[in-house]
């Protein structure tokens, strides 16, 4: 059964740190990783004391699964990637977060997990906004 918890929208200050808000999308923050060793975005539920999908309420499921489909599709449209990976992890952050990564032979550690792999490498404000713009266009 959903939460119904009314707690207020707070970002988590670790997805703060690491993304760059792009744009809203209705239910989520659609937000840009600042590594830039992957086309990398993440949506964030503008709900408080989320932590896990099944906590929203069945109509903020569905927002959430059109969001999801909806950015992935412009991100594969604006990447031309192999593979679009999607998952909401949460181990570390647990505010929820969905994790939309495009994907393509002889990026770094392909075909393996993205997560725990080298250093992060940042994305120049150049590229941070070209890559905002094409991906809101697409949305």
């Amino acid at each position: 059964m959903p939460s119904l918890q009314k707690a207020a929208f707070q970002l988590d200050e670790r997805l703060a740190r690491d993304t760059v808000l792009a744009t809203v999308t209705g239910l989520c923050q659609l937000r840009v990783m600042k590594d830039g060793r992957w086309p990398w975005v993440m949506l964030v539920p503008q709900r408080g004391g989320v932590s896990e999908t099944f906590e929203l309420t069945p109509l903020d499921q569905t927002m959430l699964t059109f969001e999801t489909n909806m950015v992935a599709s412009a991100l594969k449209k604006v990447t031309g990637a192999k593979k679009i990976n999607v998952a909401a992890i949460g181990n570390i952050v647990s505010q929820l977060h969905v994790h939309i990564v495009a994907r393509s032979e002889g990026d770094p550690n392909w075909p393996g997990p993205i997560w725990g792999f080298g250093s992060a490498e940042p994305r120049s404000e150049t590229d941070m906004k070209d890559f905002i713009k094409a991906l809101t266009e697409a949305l």
